[in-house]
């Protein structure tokens, strides 16, 4: 609706997990190296944790970005699924028709599979999302998988993606063993006061802004301390400003502005 106005090609604060949008915080930049460093070694397990829109999905798609066809990726969505159900959306994510819908037969497939692509020095990715949804058995189960290796390397990738309440899972008693074989741990934490506005600006400018969007300095500290700086949130905030100074046709994201827009989200009428 305010695209034109505002001269944008795209709007800047979708809530979807656009790699394009990544904006490298400090946090984000390291956890960025430590995952891919995992990946490029071949360190088998890796788990991604962070509160709800600190942008792990944005930047688990921006790391399998980085790859060429030499890296065949799964990216499951579903962590809900019985453990079956699961193995069955993993063989099919890497593009594999599943034969036999039994454990063994697929364990068996993937393992062909896997194989395979060693023999042609590609590298397996497969990422969980919302692991923080999987039941111990099931985390177990995956951990199993890991065992598809060979004398001298990991025969793919695994990435587990969730909540806090997945490193809860992991630190149990019950998964030790699945701990003692994450090679790399990173847990994503909300933007820092001094980065939101590089942040919001980030966003602005690849979305086609040519500068002229500004928002008042005071608005900065309202939209931190508002969203807790997760970028969820003040995608959301912003939004909703863009809009309202669009209804006023100004380009100038004004305090009252951004408050009115926090008040919506809120549900406050007045």
């Amino acid at each position: 609706m305010y695209r034109e106005f505002f001269g944008l090609k795209e709007k800047p604060f979708n809530v979807t997990s656009d790699p394009n949008f990544l904006f490298f915080s400090r946090v984000h930049k390291e956890a960025f190296s430590h995952i891919l460093y995992g990946i490029k070694e071949r360190k088998g397990f890796l788990t991604i944790t962070g509160e709800v829109g600190a942008g792990k999905t944005t930047l688990c798609r921006a790391i399998l970005n980085q790859f060429d066809s030499n890296t065949k990726t799964a990216f499951i969505f579903n962590s809900n699924l019985p453990d079956l159900q699961l193995l069955q959306c993993i063989l099919e994510d890497f593009g594999l028709a599943v034969t036999r819908k039994s454990k063994a037969s697929m364990l068996r497939q993937l393992n062909s599979f896997l194989l395979e692509e060693l023999t042609k020095r590609n590298n397996v990715i497969l990422v969980i999302d919302e692991a923080q949804n999987l039941k111990p058995s099931t985390i177990e189960e995956i951990r199993m998988l890991s065992n598809l290796e060979t004398d001298t390397e990991k025969l793919f990738q695994i990435i587990l993606v969730g909540q806090p309440e997945l490193k809860d899972k992991i630190d149990s008693p019950r998964l030790r063993q699945l701990r003692q074989r994450i090679a790399v741990r990173f847990h994503i934490t909300a933007l820092e006061k001094d980065e939101v506005s590089r942040y919001i600006y980030h966003r602005l400018t690849v979305a086609g802004s040519k500068g002229d969007i500004r928002f008042a300095d005071d608005t900065m500290d309202f939209i931190f301390k508002f969203t807790g700086g997760i970028p969820r949130l003040i995608n959301l905030i912003c939004d909703k400003s863009l809009l309202a100074a669009y209804v006023l046709e100004t380009k100038d994201i004004t305090l009252p502005i951004v408050e009115k827009s926090a008040q919506e989200i809120e549900g406050v009428v007045e």
